[in-house]
Protein backbone atom coordinates (compact mmCIF):
# COMPACT_ATOMS: atom_id res chain seq x y z
CA UNK A 1 0.00 0.00 0.00
CA UNK A 2 1.33 3.27 -1.06
CA UNK A 3 2.18 5.90 1.52
CA UNK A 4 0.85 9.62 2.49
CA UNK A 5 3.11 12.35 3.30
CA UNK A 6 1.84 15.42 3.80
CA UNK A 7 3.86 18.28 4.00
CA UNK A 8 2.94 21.71 5.68
CA UNK A 9 5.00 24.74 3.94
CA UNK A 10 3.43 28.36 3.49
CA UNK A 11 5.60 28.86 0.40
CA UNK A 12 4.18 27.17 -3.24
CA UNK A 13 6.89 26.56 -4.99
CA UNK A 14 8.88 24.79 -2.20
CA UNK A 15 5.39 22.46 -1.93
CA UNK A 16 5.70 22.08 -5.44
CA UNK A 17 9.06 20.87 -5.15
CA UNK A 18 8.53 18.26 -2.24
CA UNK A 19 5.02 17.18 -3.36
CA UNK A 20 7.42 16.32 -6.86
CA UNK A 21 9.97 14.92 -5.25
CA UNK A 22 7.64 12.34 -3.11
CA UNK A 23 5.48 11.45 -6.42
CA UNK A 24 8.68 10.37 -8.06
CA UNK A 25 9.62 8.27 -4.93
CA UNK A 26 6.19 6.65 -5.38
CA UNK A 27 4.26 8.59 -2.39
CA UNK A 28 0.86 10.04 -2.28
CA UNK A 29 1.11 13.84 -1.31
CA UNK A 30 -1.19 15.83 0.61
CA UNK A 31 -0.27 19.62 0.78
CA UNK A 32 -0.79 22.50 3.63
CA UNK A 33 -0.80 25.67 3.21
CA UNK A 34 0.23 26.48 7.18
CA UNK A 35 -0.17 24.48 10.37
CA UNK A 36 -3.92 24.98 10.29
CA UNK A 37 -4.19 23.63 7.20
CA UNK A 38 -2.41 20.75 7.81
CA UNK A 39 -3.86 19.77 11.09
CA UNK A 40 -7.72 20.28 9.72
CA UNK A 41 -6.57 18.06 6.82
CA UNK A 42 -4.62 15.43 9.04
CA UNK A 43 -7.63 15.03 11.34
CA UNK A 44 -10.27 14.70 8.43
CA UNK A 45 -7.76 12.31 6.78
CA UNK A 46 -4.91 10.04 7.20
CA UNK A 47 -1.18 10.75 6.71
CA UNK A 48 1.71 7.99 7.58
CA UNK A 49 3.95 11.16 7.68
CA UNK A 50 4.50 14.70 8.14
CA UNK A 51 7.44 17.05 6.52
CA UNK A 52 6.61 20.65 8.11
CA UNK A 53 8.46 24.12 7.80
CA UNK A 54 8.64 25.72 11.00
CA UNK A 55 8.08 29.44 9.75
CA UNK A 56 4.29 29.55 8.77
CA UNK A 57 1.31 31.82 9.20
CA UNK A 58 -1.41 30.61 11.30
CA UNK A 59 0.19 27.93 13.47
CA UNK A 60 4.05 27.45 13.15
CA UNK A 61 5.99 23.84 12.50
CA UNK A 62 6.38 23.75 16.24
CA UNK A 63 2.76 24.06 17.42
CA UNK A 64 1.58 21.70 14.17
CA UNK A 65 3.97 19.01 15.80
CA UNK A 66 2.61 19.81 18.90
CA UNK A 67 -0.89 19.38 18.06
CA UNK A 68 -0.54 16.27 15.70
CA UNK A 69 1.20 14.17 18.47
CA UNK A 70 -2.12 15.08 20.53
CA UNK A 71 -3.67 13.19 17.89
CA UNK A 72 -3.69 9.44 19.01
CA UNK A 73 -3.21 7.80 15.89
CA UNK A 74 -0.33 9.95 14.62
CA UNK A 75 1.53 9.83 18.63
CA UNK A 76 4.26 7.98 16.57
CA UNK A 77 4.27 8.66 12.80
CA UNK A 78 7.40 10.21 11.57
CA UNK A 79 7.69 14.39 11.33
CA UNK A 80 10.54 15.89 9.41
CA UNK A 81 11.05 19.76 9.91
CA UNK A 82 12.36 20.96 6.61
CA UNK A 83 13.37 24.67 7.14
CA UNK A 84 15.58 27.17 6.53
CA UNK A 85 16.76 27.30 10.32
CA UNK A 86 19.84 25.49 11.38
CA UNK A 87 20.08 26.64 14.74
CA UNK A 88 21.13 24.06 17.29
CA UNK A 89 18.22 25.46 20.14
CA UNK A 90 15.94 25.67 17.56
CA UNK A 91 16.48 21.85 16.52
CA UNK A 92 16.50 20.72 20.41
CA UNK A 93 13.15 22.51 20.62
CA UNK A 94 11.47 20.09 17.71
CA UNK A 95 13.26 17.46 18.87
CA UNK A 96 11.44 17.93 22.22
CA UNK A 97 7.98 19.26 20.29
CA UNK A 98 8.53 15.58 18.76
CA UNK A 99 10.24 16.14 15.32
CA UNK A 100 11.83 12.91 14.33
CA UNK A 101 14.01 14.46 12.07
CA UNK A 102 15.36 17.84 11.09
CA UNK A 103 16.48 18.92 7.37
CA UNK A 104 17.23 22.20 6.52
CA UNK A 105 16.47 24.32 2.94
CA UNK A 106 17.59 24.09 0.24
CA UNK A 107 17.24 20.14 -0.22
CA UNK A 108 18.70 17.83 -2.47
CA UNK A 109 15.68 15.48 -3.49
CA UNK A 110 17.94 12.38 -3.00
CA UNK A 111 18.42 13.70 0.45
CA UNK A 112 14.92 13.69 1.15
CA UNK A 113 13.92 10.78 -0.18
CA UNK A 114 17.26 8.81 1.99
CA UNK A 115 15.78 10.41 4.82
CA UNK A 116 12.25 9.67 4.40
CA UNK A 117 13.25 5.58 3.78
CA UNK A 118 14.60 5.71 6.98
CA UNK A 119 12.20 6.72 8.66
CA UNK A 120 9.04 5.74 7.53
CA UNK A 121 8.57 1.86 7.35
Amino acid sequence: MTKTIMTADDSASMRQMITFTLKQAGYDVVEAEDGKDALSKAESGSIDMLITDLNMPNMNGMELIHAIRQIEKYKFIPIIMLTTESDAEKKQQGKLAGATGWLVKPFQPPQLTAVIKKVLR
